[in-house]
Formats: C-alpha cells, structure tokens, sequence
C-alpha cells in the first residue's frame, strides 16, 4: 500500500485545492487519441507537445482531434518552428476552426529558428497583434533555470511574457524546495500568474533517464544523469512516483508565497498509469 500523501486535514484541504488542477501532457503520437479517449475523463485539461524533428503537424493534428472528442486542449506553439505572421496565421485559423481555444506558446527546442520568430515573447506579441479569439494562454516556467540563459534573463522574460498570459507550466522539476522558492521569486517580481508545477507521472527509470538525457531538464535532472548509481534515492524498483514531490509542496505551500495552483504532468504518453495515479490522488484529497 501506497504511504500517505497528507497527515492531518489542513495538509488534505491544500492536497484537495493542487489535486483539482491537475493537467496532462502527451505527445502527439498516432495511437494517442485513441489511448486517451480510452483512459483519461475530459474534465482533465492536456498540452501537447511539439518537437523540432516533426513540426508543428502533428501537434496541431492531435490538437484538434482532442478538442473534438471533448477534451480542453492547448498544442504547444513552438515560436522556432514558424517562419513568421502569414504561417501563425493559418495555424491559428486552423485551430480555430477546429475549436481549440487555448494555446501553450514556447520558444521551442529547435536549434535554428525556422524566421523571424526566435522566443515565446515573439509570437504572443504577435497574438495580441492579432486580437486572437484564444481564451487561455499558457507560458513555460523553469524553476531551476535554463540552460540557455542567466537566471535575471530568465527573470526578466517572465516578467516580459506575464502580460500576455493566463497560467505558467513549468519544465520538469523533483524538487519541492525548488519550486517554493521559484514561486516566491515570481511574486516578488511582480508576476502574479497561477503556476502548474511541472513533474513526471508515474514512469519507469528507463524512459525517465532516456527522456531526461535527451531534453535536459534541469539540475535534478543532470544530477540524475551524472549519478546513476544514486538512482535508488530517487526510484523504486518499479519506477519513478511523484508523491514525494507531491508530500513535499502539500506541506511547504502553508508557509510560502508560491502561487502553485496545481500539477502539470508529463505523461511520456503512459497514460493509463498517470491516470490511475490521479484518481489515487483526488481519492486521498477526499475528490474521488
């Protein structure tokens, strides 16, 4: 049996609030529309992603076949990959049309922009230019900073792109602390957005450190990388669970000024487990 995520009812009432803004990333495969429709109810809300190596296609495809089948979907709007105004334009009319009415806007992984659109900053200043009809902007947050910039760069992008949206989603993060003091930082910045702690669902170390060695998420995750034989602190034998990230931000969230307002997971598209894994939760929170 599964430890307990809280101790007492006042750790319950916070588990309760995190636990009914719970959100669900996939990955724009052939099979996942079919495995979501199959597993996930559509009150969850998803993001999808997009990748340089595939474009925006299949991204903007899954989107819309989602929202089609009733879910709440925002495709991830990679500003490298569009090469400028003509092509945001026939996306977003395409998304429009198939009644996506959020938008998930990221600078994108890829290494050369594909125009004149080189940061997320880009094209939600084109968005506004557009008088966009899209209900709900979401931009990233990395609470252990990017590899790519300082930390007052990144301080100073949120600061900039805030205006522009509704909610931040951050990278992938095992830390609770981390988190907390991101969050205060953000306050203290002025940025007063809800933030959706980004964490990995219940996953297998394998495809965890695959994932993880590809995109580069973070210090916790090039800690893993550079010590293998310390996975066992952070994996059961059976794989990786996010309940102690999960204890971690029920217990500190009382004490900080962090603006958490619920849990982003990244699928890695196991999704029958990440599902089963939240309706443990919503169980515990007294939700189920």
């Amino acid at each position: 049996m599964a430890r307990p995520l809280t101790r007492n009812d006042d750790e319950r009432a916070v588990l309760a609030r995190l636990a009914a803004g719970v959100s669900y990333e996939v990955m724009p495969f052939p099979s996942t529309v079919g495995t979501v429709r199959a597993h996930v109810p559509t009150e969850v809300p998803l993001t999808v992603t997009a990748t340089g190596g595939k474009g925006l296609e299949p991204t903007i495809a899954t989107s819309i076949a989602l929202r089609q089948a009733g879910y709440t979907v925002a495709p991830h709007l990679a500003a490298r990959l569009i090469t400028g105004p003509e092509e945001l334009d026939q996306i977003l009319t395409r998304l429009e049309a198939g009644g996506v009415d959020r938008l998930f806007v990221i600078a994108g992984d890829a290494g050369q922009p594909a125009g004149v659109f080189t940061e997320a900053l880009d094209v939600l200043r084109a968005l506004h230019d557009r008088m966009h009809l899209f209900e709900d902007l979401g931009i990233g947050g990395y609470p252990e900073g990017h590899a790519g910039l300082s930390d007052e760069q990144v301080r100073q992008a949120m600061r900039d792109k805030a205006p522009y949206a509704h909610r931040i989603l951050t990278q992938i993060c095992f830390d609770a602390d981390a988190f907390l003091r991101w969050g205060a930082q953000l306050r203290t910045d002025g940025v007063e957005l809800p933030v959706y702690a980004g964490m990995p669902g219940p996953v297998s170390r394998q495809k965890l450190m695959r994932i993880s060695a590809s995109l580069g998420l973070g210090q916790s995750a090039n800690f893993l990388k550079k010590q293998r034989t310390m996975l066992w602190r952070f994996f059961s034998p059976a794989g990786y669970s996010p309940d102690g990230l999960v204890r971690g931000l029920v217990r500190g969230l009382p004490e900080s000024r962090a603006h958490i307002a619920g849990f982003h997971l990244f699928t890695f598209n196991e999704i029958a487990a990440t599902e089963a894994w939240r309706r443990r939760l919503l169980a515990e929170a007294g939700l189920g």
